[in-house]
């Protein structure tokens, strides 16, 4: 069947800073106010009175050192508690355990942040001595939790103590004065899922005050401090709510598109590679893994990160006196990675700290896949930046490791690349990245390797086989956007319902914000003997690495990408999958791009809405004769639609 193609460009006439309104706002998880209350009582033991008190403006009595409430915030929040002391003796004293998941509810210990230990009890409580005082009292400040969706209080003496009035001031994004002031939005009914509100709910909570990370060297258990200096600059983009509360440019890698097209506050963004630049080697140009008060080191990939972190700052802000300021510590970055290519035309990894995957070194292909990225962005900001000589040698030198990566890391009989030059592994990580990368060398060989990683998928997602049994999002976001970029839509849309579908509605975690990783069987122990110690209390809910989806659903199901600064010129090359329409957009410095879709049985019909000035190309997903209705002049640098009339 022939459909009509209809494509209609209107003058964007949203307000900047705000999303236009609409049945997605239902979504929108952020407070109203900067001060939450909880929401309901989820258990307590020993209490006098009516244990609903708290969460309808009374009080309540904890009699004795066996009496304590849950109280449930709903979602995931972060920051100081508050509360009345309304009655105490001079021997009253309490305690207050902190979580994320509903496993970890105990009145003797929170989940844990500071270190991980097999007894899940390292952080233990926040002791609230006596003598209490009479009336208002707020957590010190060094003792911030950063993430959680329960409260617990517990009584720790035989003396009676009432309170009241409990309350969280929260602490993230501490420079948005209306936290639910999204400048972007993605909206459509999923009937292929149980509950068709599904791809519209994402969130994450990542920007930070500067001066409240996570203490390093750790404190003794039991105990904890988020009082760290982060870097350079506030507020700064953090891998996680709860921990580790530092700047991880890995993490950036997906969590800063996110930013991009659900709130476009970049400013975090800004600060945290400013604050790696600032950690540079002067001698080697070597960029550290993590931000203070880590400052890890030794890590090839996450220094690329880094470098491909700072183009998307760039594409999505423009920020020009930034990245002039910034070039020589970015070429000398680059020249660190290039100075790395033996023989082979491959990148020699002996930085080997990674994500958290297993044998990484040598002639890896996930980080030669990386530095590839890293050249083809190099040589696109050295246009704009007027350095002719840099962008033909960066130019050259990706044509040239795409050629030997390929070579090296094609196996035939597989359909995918290998690990390295001898091994048998076919990583979920470097796969993913070819094909998102464009490394691939043929449709063929991209479709291939989207075949080839559904080996991994389980239940509750794909398990990355450099990492045996663990499901990592953060890989699995670069996996979904493969999928979509190799055409398989259907297959994105199954990875995305498996994997996400799991973390969002799983009673084990918040259902608001998403897990950092979990086991094959969905269990929490994630990275267990990977650096966790067999703590799954350590697991972070609340980690912007996992939110691929947020970004991908912008990029490939609405089709709507910027494709140079601020999006002086965009594209949209929507995607179907499965579905019957998508709207939504995001803003740039320049103002509002916006589309909408619908598909019917003789219809495709596009909506689009750009600022004026800027200029594009339109893939269309399906054949047909196009109708264009434009409202304003606009510049269109091409329509395309497989073998369609115009």
């Amino acid at each position: 069947m022939t459909l009509r193609l209809i494509v209609v460009f209107t003058l964007a006439v949203a307000i900047l800073g705000t999303a236009p309104a609409g049945p997605w706002d239902a979504f929108n998880l952020a407070p109203e106010s900067r001060t939450v209350y909880p929401r309901a009582i989820y258990g307590f033991s020993g209490t006098a009175g009516d244990v609903h008190g708290l969460v309808s403006g009374g009080s309540l009595t904890l009699p004795s050192n066996t009496s304590f409430i849950t109280l449930d915030f709903g979602y995931e929040i972060g920051g100081l508690v508050s509360l009345n002391f309304d009655a105490v003796s001079s021997t009253s004293s309490i305690a207050l355990a902190f979580t994320e998941s509903p496993e970890f509810i105990r009145p003797y210990a929170s989940d844990d942040s500071s270190y991980p230990s097999a007894n899940t009890t390292y952080d233990g409580v926040l002791d609230i001595t006596g003598p209490l005082p009479t009336g208002y009292w707020t957590q010190p400040a060094e003792r911030l939790r950063g993430g959680y969706r329960y409260l617990t209080i517990s009584s720790t003496s035989n003396s009676p103590v009432t309170i009241s009035n409990v309350s969280c001031a929260i602490s993230f994004m501490p420079h948005v004065e209306n936290m639910r002031n999204y400048s972007g939005y993605f909206y459509t009914l999923d009937p292929d899922y149980t509950d068709q509100d599904f791809l519209t709910k994402a969130d994450m909570t990542g920007t930070v005050p500067l001066n409240t990370g996570r203490q390093v060297p750790f404190v003794s258990s039991p105990g904890w401090l988020n009082n760290a200096t982060l870097g350079i600059a506030g507020p700064i983009i953090v891998d996680g709510a709860k921990r580790d509360r530092a700047v991880w440019p890995g993490d950036m890698g997906i969590a800063v598109p996110t930013q991009f097209v659900s709130t476009n506050d970049l400013i975090p963004t800004r600060n945290a590679l400013s604050t790696m630049f600032a950690g540079q080697n002067p001698e080697t140009g070597a960029l550290p893994e993590s931000g203070p008060p880590l400052s890890q080191q030794g890590s090839d990939t996450y220094h690329a990160w880094t470098l491909i972190g700072t183009h998307n700052y760039f594409l999505y802000s423009g920020d020009l006196a930034w990245m002039q300021n910034t070039w020589r510590n970015y070429t000398k970055a680059v020249q660190y990675l290039e100075n790395k290519v033996d023989g082979t035309g491959l990148l020699n990894v002996t930085g080997l700290r990674d994500w958290g995957r297993l044998w990484q070194g040598g002639h890896n292909s996930e980080a030669n896949a990386i530095f590839y990225k890293v050249l083809i962005n190099s040589a696109e900001l050295a246009v704009y930046l007027n350095d002719s000589l840099l962008a033909t040698s960066y130019a050259t030198n990706a044509s040239a490791l795409k050629t030997a990566f390929n070579d090296a890391f094609w196996s035939t009989e597989e359909g995918m690349y290998r690990d390295n030059l001898t091994s048998p592994l076919y990583p979920q990580d470097a796969n993913s990245l070819a094909v998102l990368f464009n490394l691939t060398a043929s449709a063929e060989q991209a479709s291939s390797i989207s075949t080839g990683l559904t080996r991994y998928w389980g239940e509750f997602g794909s398990i990355a086989p450099e990492l045996p049994d663990t499901v990592a999002p953060f890989i699995g976001g670069f996996e979904l956007q493969a999928h979509f970029a190799s055409g398989n839509d259907v297959r994105a849309m199954d990875l995305l319902h498996r994997e996400w579908g799991y973390m969002l509605y799983t009673p084990l975690s918040v259902q608001s914000t998403l897990l950092e990783g979990y086991t094959s069987n969905g269990s929490l122990y994630y990275r267990s003997y990977d650096g966790y110690n067999y703590d799954p209390s350590y697991t972070s809910h609340s980690h912007g690495w996992s939110t691929g989806p947020t970004s991908a659903l912008t990029f490939y199901v609405l089709g709507l990408t910027v494709t140079s600064p601020q999006g002086r010129t965009w594209s949209v090359a929507p995607h179907i999958s499965g579905l019957q329409s998508a709207e939504g957009g995001f803003e740039t410095p320049l103002g509002w791009y916006g589309v909408e879709w619908t598909l019917t049985a003789k219809d495709f019909h596009l909506t689009l809405d750009t600022p004026a000035g800027s200029s594009g190309i339109i893939i269309l997903p399906v054949s047909g004769t196009v109708f264009v209705n434009a409202v304003r002049t606009i510049t269109i640098v091409g329509i395309v639609a497989p073998d369609s009339t115009h």
